[in-house]
């Protein structure tokens, strides 16, 4: 059903073709889909992409790098609640277990991407890779969304959002 949602506002801002591209990707057991990265707004040199990942394999594996030639650093971070102050923080890895997909979105985990090369705009793809510690590397093109394509009440950044990322190991 959101993958249905996801594609009918796609289709409806044009960018369908973008999200066939890179709807689903696959690396050993593991399958990404449903992948996005925000658009900046003005001239914001930070960013974040989103997807899931679903084991369908019989072990553990781990997410445990991101890469973009758009920008500068990749990192894997997840998003909390300190004494009342929502922050950021790097992972060293995000575990992907059999059976339980790893959703990174808005207020959760995420690939955070600094010191971009060129702003992100809406209707473009951003070109990244996934390195898993067993399953290895993919490449993937998530198309860049604004804010109208962050889906169902979501901020869209790092602030008040309702992300329910399931594991990150520090």
């Amino acid at each position: 059903m959101m993958r249905w949602r996801v594609g009918a506002l796609l289709g409806a801002l044009g960018l369908a073709g973008a999200v066939l591209a890179s709807e689903t990707a696959r690396v050993g057991d593991l399958v990404i889909e449903d992948g996005w990265a925000r658009a900046t707004l003005g001239q914001l040199k930070t960013s974040a992409a989103y997807l899931t990942v679903v084991n369908e394999g019989d072990a553990v594996d781990r997410l445990v790098a991101a890469a973009s030639p758009a920008a500068e650093r990749a990192a894997l971070h997840t998003h909390l609640m300190e004494d009342g102050v929502a922050k950021m923080r790097p992972v060293d890895a995000i575990e992907v277990a059999p059976g339980a997909p790893i959703v990174l979105q808005p207020g959760g985990l995420h690939v955070m991407l600094m010191g971009l090369k060129a702003p992100l705009a809406e209707g473009e793809t951003l070109p990244l890779t996934l390195t898993f510690e067993t399953a290895g590397s993919v490449e993937l093109e998530l198309p860049v969304l604004g804010m109208a394509g962050m889906g169902q009440g979501q901020s869209g950044g790092h602030g008040e959002g309702h992300g329910h990322g399931r594991s990150a190991t520090n």
